[in-house]
């Protein structure tokens, strides 16, 4: 079918995505205005940024599968226009059915349309119901799925008890939030209510969305005897994303809750420290480094939220595939696999170069130095400038200020060794 006028009533376009060609909302035909979201303007759900996260799911389900080594069920409960799940049945060996859902009906109409067209309906099943009724009619034994993503606009807690019924013993529950405003503390209460913990508006607030995230789908876990362990995480600009198995048992389910937690930070030195235990738990009032008031995040998730042998699996994969992002999924990849025992949150070279009034060094040379007087420090994918170390903020403060100087003598020294050259 040549690109137009869908025969639903609006315009769309063919794109080609991963291995797979859709019909999907023409974007520009429902944007009046330069600053209008386009894709929350559509009739049906499609957000072309987002490519990266359909490449990274479709790499992170394959290396489930291999995991697994035998055919595996998969659900997409808010689907959109369908791309994402007809991505996985084209593109992950071993995938036997997906079910397709989205309570919009033109969704379901152009979601359906979309897997004909790629011809697999003979594996993917579309439905048009609420995504919590849905799931719901998966929660007995045998008709449980190996594998669900939830991907909604928004939280996606109102969806996590019924998805955590509906996953099979050791299945990958993959989640994604976009609400970062209320995650990263601009809105605190917003993410209360939702996540069932307090945010805070730092450098590292993104890792600390993670947290909230994970430390939500963990509680929520506990509540049916079931544990879960945090295989794979990534931030980009609008949102993040969570993969994580899910086991069933209460001791597993207690041993989660163990990795519960506060992150206590005090906004003007930039001390933090994790402190674990939910409840009875006593946070400092006082900063242990220059004695003002502290603050605190949580209770959030303080386990791993990356697993080095996933992340291996997914690099794996992305060599063998053509991907447009490739080179970025291998850099965010390599990231990811060396942050995985750091230390928790980070420093951001910026905003500590800005408070001290000091040019930014390369990242490399703070981490160097860092490394050679004993502290642990590694580069970070949550951002281009940030650095995990065990290093205090006082002393990686004095650090950066000899790092600065340091190379600021050098510029001076190769200045004066040229202005001596040319007499």
């Amino acid at each position: 079918m040549k690109a137009g006028i869908f025969k639903i009533g609006f315009p769309t376009e063919i794109i080609q995505e991963g291995g797979v060609k859709v019909l999907v909302p023409k974007l520009k035909a429902f944007v009046k205005l330069p600053s209008e979201y386009a894709p929350s303007k559509a009739p049906v759900f499609y957000n072309p940024v987002m490519e990266l996260n359909r490449d990274i799911a479709v790499l992170a389900l394959q290396a489930y599968q291999r995991t697994l080594n035998r055919e595996i069920s998969v659900c997409e409960p808010l689907a959109g226009c369908g791309l994402r799940s007809i991505r996985f049945a084209r593109e992950v060996k071993g995938v036997k059915t997906v079910v397709v859902n989205d309570i919009n009906v033109k969704a379901f109409q152009l979601a359906n349309y979309n897997v004909h067209m790629n011809e697999l309906s003979e594996r993917v099943v579309v439905k048009n119901e609420d995504a919590n009724f849905l799931l719901g009619g998966y929660g007995a034994p045998r008709k449980r799925f190996d594998a669900i993503d939830m991907d909604p606009f928004g939280p996606p807690v109102p969806y996590l008890d019924s998805a955590i019924r509906a996953i099979r013993n050791g299945g990958l529950l993959i989640l994604t939030a976009t609400d970062m405003a209320p995650l990263c503390g601009v809105h605190p209460k917003a993410c209360i209510r939702k996540y069932g913990g307090k945010p805070l508006r730092t450098e590292y607030c993104h890792e600390l969305a993670v947290r909230l995230l994970a430390g939500s789908l963990a509680m929520t876990a506990a509540k049916h005897d079931m544990g879960i362990n945090i295989v794979f995480s990534h931030s980009a600009d609008h949102y993040i994303r969570i993969y994580s198995t899910l086991s069933y048992g209460a001791k597993k389910a207690d041993e989660n809750i163990k990795n519960m937690g506060y992150i206590i930070h005090c906004m003007k030195c930039s001390h933090r420290e994790p402190i674990k235990g939910l409840s009875p738990v006593k946070l400092p009032r006082k900063c242990s480094e220059c004695n003002s008031k502290i603050d605190f995040a949580g209770p959030l998730w303080l386990g791993k939220i990356f697993e080095e042998n996933f992340c291996l699996l997914i690099e794996e994969e992305v060599k063998k595939r053509a991907y447009k992002n490739g080179k970025k999924i291998r850099k965010i990849l390599s990231l990811i696999r060396n942050e995985v025992d750091a230390p928790v949150t980070y420093y951001v070279l910026d905003k500590i170069c800005d408070e001290l009034a000091l040019p930014v060094p390369p990242l490399k040379s703070f981490i160097g130095v860092l490394r050679k007087k004993g502290f642990k420090a590694f580069p970070t994918h949550f951002n281009p400038t940030g650095v995990r170390t065990d290093a205090s903020a006082t002393f990686a403060k004095e650090l950066l200020r000899t790092v600065v100087a340091s190379r600021e003598q050098q510029v001076l020294n190769k200045f004066k060794s040229k202005m001596e050259g040319t007499r």
